[in-house]
C-alpha cells in the first residue's frame, strides 16, 4: 500500500509539473504577442496571487473596474502563471505578470501605482504590503456572514471597502481597536450595477430555481457546502415536477478537498443532462460560466449556502432559501440576515417543492427582504453603488495627494527590499 500511495503521489506531482510548464509556455507566447505595457500609465493595481481556480474572485470585479479605469487606469498584477493566463485570455483588464518580488518591484518602478486592491486574503499579499507610499485596500470578493469576513487580517490593509452597515457592525463586534469610521468605506455592491451574461433559454411558464452551493470547505468551522447533504435530493425533486427549471451553479472549487463532495456534484450534473435529454423543453442549466448576474435576475427562487451568494441574491431583492450546514461545527453568525432567513435543513431537501411554493407565495417576504437589503447594501438604486465606489477611490486619491504634498523627511525614503 505505501508503494502504491507513493506512486500515485509521484504521478500527481509529475502531472502538476507538466501542467505548470505548459502554462508558462502559453503565458510567454501571450505576453510576447501583447508587447510591453505603457510605462507610467496605471494608477491602480489589483494584486492577484492566485491561479485559475480562484479566478471567480477577479471576474466579478471586471465590470466595475473597467468603468473605474475610465478615470483611474487599472492594472492587474498577477503572480501565478495559471492566473495570468486566465486573466490574459479573458482580456478584461491589462495584466502585468510578476512571478518574483523583483518583478513586482519592477512594475512599481514603471507605474505610478497609488492604490492597490486585494480581492482575497492570499498569504502572498504580504509580499506587496512591504511597499509604502501607496494605499493597500481590501475589496474582497463578496459580502457574507462567513467567519472569513471578520478575520483580524483586515488590520493589515490601510483601508477596506465594505458593503454597508451590516459589514461594519460585524467588524465592530470582532476586531479590537480598529477605526471603522476612518478605515472602512461602505460602497454597497457595485457588481449589481453590471449584471452580465445572456439568458441561455427562452422564458416560459416554468418556475426557475437557482441552486448555487459553495464548496465543501477545508475545516469543520467552514463546512458550509450542501452538495453532498442537500444537493442531490433537492435537485432530483425539482427535476421530477416538470414545472421547474434548475440553474445549477456550483462553486469552482467543489470537490477539491472531499472526493465524495465532488462525486455528488458529478451526479447532479449527470441528472440535469438526463432530464434535458428526456425533455428538451426543460432547458435545465449547468452553469460554469464566468458571468454572474443573469442567474440572479432570472431565478424566481434561489437556494444558496452560507456564502457570498446569499448576499448577491439579497442585493437582487428576490426570494431565497439558505441551506443549514449539516456539520454542527460550522460557524453560523446569526446576528444578521441569517437570524431571519428561510432555512432549508438537509432532512427537508427532498421537500424543496413544498418549501419553494411556501416562500414564493408569502406576500410579506418582499418587505422583509427590503429591510435586509438596506441593512447590507444601503441604496441599491441602479448606479448608486458605482457612485459610492468611485467616491471612495476619489477620497483615497485625495488622501494620497495630501500625504505626498507634505514636506519631505528622512522617514519618507522607501528603502530597498530583498526577497
Amino acid at each position: 500500500m505505501p508503494l502504491a500511495r507513493d506512486a500515485r503521489l509521484a504521478v500527481g506531482l509529475l502531472r502538476k509539473a507538466l501542467n505548470a510548464r505548459r502554462a508558462r509556455r502559453a503565458l510567454r507566447q501571450r505576453l510576447a504577442q501583447r508587447g510591453e505595457l505603457p510605462a507610467g500609465r496605471f494608477r491602480i493595481a489589483v494584486y492577484f496571487a492566485d491561479n485559475a481556480v480562484n479566478m471567480y474572485q477577479m471576474r466579478q470585479w471586471y465590470a466595475p473596474l473597467r468603468e473605474l479605469a475610465r478615470e483611474w487606469p487599472v492594472l492587474v498584477v498577477s503572480r501565478g502563471a495559471g492566473g495570468a493566463n486566465a486573466l490574459l485570455e479573458d482580456g478584461a483588464l491589462p495584466v502585468a505578470y510578476a512571478p518574483t518580488v523583483r518583478d513586482v518591484e519592477q512594475v512599481l518602478a514603471e507605474q505610478d501605482i497609488r492604490i492597490v486592491f486585494y480581492v482575497n486574503q492570499n498569504t502572498r499579499n504580504f509580499q506587496m504590503f512591504r511597499y509604502g507610499h501607496r494605499w493597500h485596500v481590501f475589496i474582497n470578493h463578496g459580502e457574507s456572514d462567513k467567519m472569513y469576513m471578520t478575520t483580524n487580517q483586515f488590520k493589515a490593509y490601510d483601508y477596506a471597502f465594505v458593503a454597508g452597515d451590516a459589514a461594519r457592525e460585524r467588524l465592530s463586534r470582532v476586531l479590537w481597536d480598529y477605526d471603522l469610521d476612518r478605515r472602512t468605506f461602505a460602497i454597497g455592491r457595485p457588481q449589481a450595477d453590471h449584471y452580465s451574461g445572456d439568458l441561455p433559454y427562452q422564458p416560459d411558464e416554468r418556475t426557475v430555481v437557482l441552486y448555487a452551493p459553495t464548496w465543501e470547505g477545508d475545516r469543520p468551522s467552514a463546512h458550509y457546502g450542501s452538495i453532498a447533504s442537500h444537493g442531490e435530493a433537492l435537485v432530483g425533486a425539482l427535476l421530477a415536477t416538470g414545472r421547474h427549471r434548475v440553474i445549477y451553479r456550483p462553486h469552482p472549487r467543489s470537490g477539491v478537498v472531499d472526493s465524495a463532495y465532488g462525486a455528488a456534484n458529478t451526479r447532479i450534473v449527470a441528472a440535469l443532462a438526463a432530464a434535458n435529454a428526456a425533455d428538451p423543453t426543460a432547458k435545465h442549466v449547468h452553469d460554469t460560466g464566468p458571468d454572474l448576474g443573469w442567474q440572479l435576475a432570472a431565478a424566481d427562487l434561489a437556494v444558496v449556502d452560507i456564502s457570498a451568494m446569499v448576499y448577491d441574491r439579497l442585493a437582487a431583492d428576490k426570494p431565497l432559501l439558505v441551506t443549514r450546514p449539516a456539520d454542527a461545527e460550522a460557524l453560523v453568525d446569526t446576528s444578521g440576515y441569517l437570524s431571519a432567513c428561510e432555512w432549508l435543513d438537509a432532512a427537508e431537501a427532498a421537500s424543496i417543492v413544498r418549501h419553494a411554493d411556501r416562500v414564493l407565495g408569502d406576500p410579506d417576504s418582499v418587505a422583509r427582504l427590503q429591510h435586509w437589503v438596506r441593512h447590507y447594501f444601503g441604496d441599491t438604486t441602479p448606479g448608486a453603488a458605482t457612485a459610492r465606489f468611485h467616491a471612495a477611490v476619489g477620497e483615497l486619491m485625495h488622501r494620497w495627494d495630501a500625504w505626498h504634498d507634505r514636506p519631505a523627511s528622512a522617514g519618507d525614503v522607501e528603502v530597498e527590499t530583498v526577497d
